[in-house]
């Protein structure tokens, strides 16, 4: 039985940093594609980052990029998502997500490509 158990979410000031963790069990993060996305209230599901199974290659969605980076440790078989320079508009629910196939730029959006989720943690961002 496959799970993803986020961790780390709470709530910061702007221009604050948190870091989410994603523990997986049940599959082997050097065999997926392991990825973030986060949802506000009224918005739709939207992609944040993932990261290749080998490890060597990362996307980001545009509104994270150069503040978040996507990492991972395959001892401990946990994905990490470190956000910086936090803003209000980052608030949301974080969910991480597994998916097979490898994706590049907005082929990687699509909340229905990915076979795994987890909870979800929650990030609020105060002004």
């Amino acid at each position: 039985q496959v799970q993803l158990v986020e961790s780390g979410g709470g709530l910061v000031q702007a221009g604050g940093s948190l870091k989410l963790s994603c523990a997986a069990s049940g599959l082997a993060i050097n065999k997926y594609q392991m990825g973030w996305f986060r949802q506000a209230p009224g918005k739709e599901r939207e992609f944040v980052a993932i990261i290749k199974w080998s490890g060597t290659t990362t996307n980001y969605g545009d509104s994270v990029k150069g503040r978040f980076t996507i990492s991972r440790d395959t001892a401990k078989n946990t994905v990490y998502l470190q956000m910086n320079s936090l803003k209000p508009e980052d608030t949301a629910v974080y969910y991480c997500a597994a998916r097979t196939n490898w994706c590049v730029a907005s082929a990687c959006y699509d909340p229905e490509r990915y076979g795994y989720w987890g909870q979800g943690t929650q990030v609020t961002v105060s002004s």
